[in-house]
């Protein structure tokens, strides 16, 4: 990829805790990173600051387009713009 070539938005999936071992959210944190090891490192940083205690990452991949549906299309538009952009979602059990 060139240095002039937008970068896409990249997608980490998993879950988070808000306490140590209490009920765990999903997590989708779309942003644009230079790289996976990037990406994660902001992902993480920016979930601490949002007050997250623990986070488990499970996948990493770039979104090919923009999704349909919100709150996920929000986030998508904010990955563009440079933000970390965090969706969570109640875990099924």
């Amino acid at each position: 990829m060139n240095d002039n070539e937008e970068r896409p938005v990249t997608v980490i999936t998993g879950r988070v805790w808000k306490k140590k071992g209490g009920k765990p959210e999903g997590v989708h944190v779309m942003l644009v990173a230079p790289d996976d090891d990037s990406a994660v490192r902001r992902a993480l940083e920016s979930l601490a600051a949002e007050g997250y205690a623990e986070a488990e990452l499970d996948q990493i991949g770039d979104m090919e387009g923009e999704p349909d549906d919100e709150p996920h299309l929000s986030a998508y538009q904010g990955a563009l713009e440079g933000e970390v952009s965090i969706v969570t979602f109640e875990e099924p059990i």
